[in-house]
């Protein structure tokens, strides 16, 4: 069987440079980087010089038979706007780029305005990074209502990863009420393996909110693969939501170091507990339809050498 196959997780940098919290991120060398404060295996080994580009994932993807990813970004990456403008122009059938603005202090509206003026189609706010040592930025606060009313006024997409279980879901809630035409994808799956984890699933009760499994094998990596706890969550959530909201997503590079690209989907594929049409719809059908790809390109499986 074949599918349509979308990544609505995943990310790109030419290179780590930033600081979360007080703690540096920065790429090192053979794939590795100084992380918060130890060293990390961020990439496979064989990437040595550290980036992780569009070229090297479109091979990725091509070899995985996936047709479309969602760039999305999050603040140990830095801010890589000006790289994703690039990919975008550069790639615009394959890659739907999320922008990013510095939201752990006042004046990230006006540098909303100025993504949007540049094209980009989605915003992604890492608001788990928003708990900060010295006061929280509340995602209901003025400047973020303001912000939300302007991405609903021009039909961008916000892309939110939120802090585990329920601690932003009521402010969530009211962003929502507020702005029901603001199409929403939650990210990481709710934070799947966190107590109150469904109470994020449940915000895709709203019509135009949706959610991605990106970083879902990097949640359950203990048990490995087959992943047979992410299947059985992935079941709950369908269960409580429908499958019709769930899509799934990779957090590629970052789960790479563990599995192939292609094993952090097909767990799924071969698994027992999905029929078939919610398999079409979890690995892209739905996230074809939210985000509005276009004509695709139809990807042949090519033979390993081992086979």
């Amino acid at each position: 069987m074949e599918y349509t196959i979308i990544d609505a997780h995943a990310h790109l940098w030419l290179r780590q440079d930033t600081v979360v919290d007080g703690l540096s991120v920065r790429t090192l060398e053979n794939g590795r980087s100084f992380f918060l404060n130890e060293v990390r295996q961020m990439l496979p080994p064989f990437m040595i010089d550290g980036k992780n580009t569009a070229e090297v994932f479109l091979s990725n993807m091509d070899y995985a038979q996936v047709s479309a990813a969602v760039i999305t970004q999050e603040y140990i990456d830095g801010i890589q706007n000006d790289y994703l403008s690039e990919v975008a122009s550069r790639y615009p059938d394959r890659f739907l780029v999320c922008g990013m603005c510095e939201f752990r202090k006042p004046g990230f509206l006006n540098q909303a305005k100025e993504l949007i003026s540049k094209g980009f189609k989605a915003i992604k706010i890492p608001a788990q990074r928003l708990l900060l040592k010295d006061g929280r930025v509340m995602l209901n606060c003025e400047e973020m209502m303001q912000l939300f009313h302007l991405m609903e006024e021009h039909n961008i997409i916000l892309s939110i990863d939120l802090a585990d279980g329920a601690e932003q879901v009521p402010e969530m809630e009211e962003i929502i009420q507020e702005c029901p035409r603001l199409k929403v994808a939650i990210g990481h799956f709710g934070m799947v393996t966190r107590p109150d984890w469904k109470e994020q699933i449940l915000l895709a009760r709203h019509p135009n909110v949706m959610v991605e499994s990106g970083g879902i094998t990097w949640l359950f990596n203990d048990e490995f693969y087959p992943f047979k706890g992410a299947v059985k969550a992935i079941r709950e959530a369908a269960d409580l939501v429908g499958m019709e909201k769930l899509m799934w997503g990779s957090d590629y590079p970052r789960t790479i170091t563990a599995i192939t690209y292609k094993m952090s989907y097909d767990f799924l594929v071969k698994s027992s507990e999905l029929t078939e049409n919610e398999k079409h719809l979890f690995l892209g059908e739905n996230a074809k339809k939210f985000y509005g790809f276009g004509v695709l390109p139809t990807l042949p499986y090519i033979k390993n050498m081992s086979e």
